[in-house]
């Protein structure tokens, strides 16, 4: 199994404040896989992202990728295996305002050992006529493409993307979800979506429904749409 997910508990506060916020979570998802991580704000899913990206601690279960436990790791150990394995997308791009597309992607590469090709992702991404420009020049979804970017060029086993497209309008988010897809096809990553949009679940390979910190459902998906093909 190429990432296991195995008794994951996380709690926020103590005494009366104390919050459980993930509560015995296990998931196996195979190598190349879509994955959409689904439910309401507060169920968990983005601690639960975090916790698989080694932002955050659990605090009990581990977490293994391709056989490498996290719990296992130290600090240093630690960062090398995000840089190995991980790559980011978040809701609000987090570009850096004075670099060019092509340089905040490049940012990424800098963090890798196997990094592919700056053009090749240009042109991937649809970006090769807005290389040069800032970010402050971008509507969101070039924004959110370059963020895409910087986060694949390292080339990694797994892409974590929460609520990629959360600040972006329909068509610009079906833009997004069918680069998501082709990345996927073109380079065999696996790749985790947390949303709360219900029809995002309909492109995964695999859906779980995360509800107060549990899994309501796990289930893989026989009857998947393409991300085009997508209405909400």
């Amino acid at each position: 199994m190429f990432l296991e997910i195995n008794g994951i508990k996380k709690h926020y506060g103590e005494g009366e404040s104390r919050v459980e916020v993930l509560n015995g979570i296990d998931i196996e998802v195979n190598k190349g896989e879509i994955v959409v991580l689904f439910g309401p704000s507060g169920s968990g899913k983005s601690t639960l992202l975090n916790i698989i990206g080694g932002i955050d601690d659990a605090d009990e279960g581990y977490i293994s990728i391709d056989g490498e436990k996290t719990a296992d790791m130290n600090e240093k150990r630690l960062t090398q295996y995000r840089r190995k394995h991980l790559g980011y997308v978040f809701q609000m791009y987090n570009l850096i305002p004075n670099l060019t597309v092509r340089e905040n992607i490049e940012v990424g590469a800098y963090l890798s050992d196997k990094a592919l090709d700056t053009d090749e992702i240009l042109n991937t991404l649809g970006l090769s006529d807005h290389a040069d420009k800032k970010p402050n020049q971008l509507s969101g979804g070039q924004q959110q493409r370059t963020s895409i970017g910087r986060a694949l060029i390292k080339n990694p086993d797994i892409l974590l993307c929460d609520e990629p497209t959360g600040a972006l309008d329909y068509n610009t988010s079906k833009d997004i979800l069918k680069l998501i897809e082709d990345v996927n096809k073109k380079y065999g990553n696996t790749i985790i979506i947390v949303t709360h949009n219900d029809a995002i679940k309909n492109m995964a390979d695999r859906v779980i429904t995360l509800r107060d910190g549990r899994i309501r459902k796990n289930y893989v998906n026989d009857n998947k749409i393409p991300a085009a093909d997508l209405e909400w």
